[in-house]
């Protein structure tokens, strides 16, 4: 194992041929971007390796809280607690409001509680993923942390409580000012929605941990599980971590979170032939403009940099 500096950890790879480690690299990528990055990335499948900057540093997950959430839900429709086919009629102007999803649509809508947390995670659902919050339960996205070993993460609400907490942090009337306030360079906004201590949050580590094992079929039934990567595979964003690998042939199943000057991705990056690599990457802006396509790009970069390091051939049978 080589070191850079505290917290920046590689196993299994090394220094490239100009002379500097990995993390020296992903460390730069963030630097030229102008945020603050923490990365953690492995294979899913029995090896040590990993590549890491910070990475059992604790973080705010943003949108990323709906991947548990989700499949916290998958585990009780295995438990047969949960019937997927139910369907419920929302009306959007009662719901969490948010850029996409539910909350846009102008007349009620009928979905099936499948259907609803597909939109959570294809789209980032405000809407979608307060209604399955309440159908699930947070107790039981508790028992999933738990059942995994994940100590380090804690999901301690959704979207409206996190909406609330901005309100008053920023002493707003609004969810709308409340992001405007939030948006203002000039201002510099000490808000519990971006502390790890307050907030839901969790560590690169332990996200790249629960993926390997969802990856793995130990979480939730064969069903269940692909049911899982299908609908990571079909999230619509494309300027984080699937940026870095424009080829056909790649899949990148993701979730991604962003408030303010936090921006997030977690996922599972799979080359045909080759072992999945998961990789959680989260930043933390030196700016606040609601659109920093320099982060988003140092994410993807980041990504890319940890992924390529870790690439293996699947074992031949």
């Amino acid at each position: 194992m080589s070191s850079t500096s505290r917290g920046d950890t590689t196993r299994g790879g090394g220094r490239t041929s100009g002379g500097r480690s990995v993390e020296e690299r992903i460390r730069a990528v963030f630097a030229d971007a102008g945020c603050t990055g923490w990365l953690h990335a492995r294979r899913c499948d029995n090896s040590a390796a990993e590549i890491s900057i910070s990475g059992h540093e604790r973080v705010v997950v943003a949108s990323v809280y709906k991947l548990p959430l989700f499949v916290a839900f998958c585990r009780l429709v295995d438990a047969g607690r949960i019937d997927p086919t139910t369907r419920l009629t929302v009306t959007p102007s009662e719901c969490t409001p948010g850029p996409t999803g539910i909350a846009v649509l102008r007349d009620p809508v009928t979905m099936s509680l499948r259907d609803l947390a597909a939109s959570m995670m294809t789209v980032s659902d405000n809407a979608a993923a307060d209604i399955l919050l309440g159908e699930t339960g947070l107790g039981a996205v508790e028992d999933l942390l738990d059942h995994l070993g994940l100590t380090q993460t804690r999901i301690v609400g959704g979207t409206v409580d996190l909406h609330r907490s901005l309100v008053r942090d920023t002493d707003t009337h609004t969810t709308a000012e409340a992001f405007a306030a939030l948006a203002e360079n000039d201002d510099a906004w000490t808000v519990s929605a971006y502390d790890p201590s307050y907030a839901s949050a969790t560590t690169p580590q332990e996200m790249t941990r629960f993926l390997r094992a969802l990856w793995g079929g130990t979480v939730l039934s064969a069903e269940q599980t692909e049911f899982v990567r299908t609908v990571m595979r079909h999230q619509v964003w494309p300027h984080r971590i699937a940026a870095a690998f424009p080829h056909r042939s790649v899949s990148v199943a993701g979730k991604t979170g962003t408030i303010g000057v936090i921006r997030n991705e977690v996922a599972v990056v799979e080359f045909p032939g080759e072992s999945p690599v998961a990789v959680a990457v989260f930043t933390r802006a030196a700016r606040a403009d609601p659109e920093l396509p320099v982060v988003d790009a140092a994410i993807a970069e980041s990504a890319r940099i940890a992924v390529t390091e870790l690439r293996r051939p699947l074992p031949q049978e």
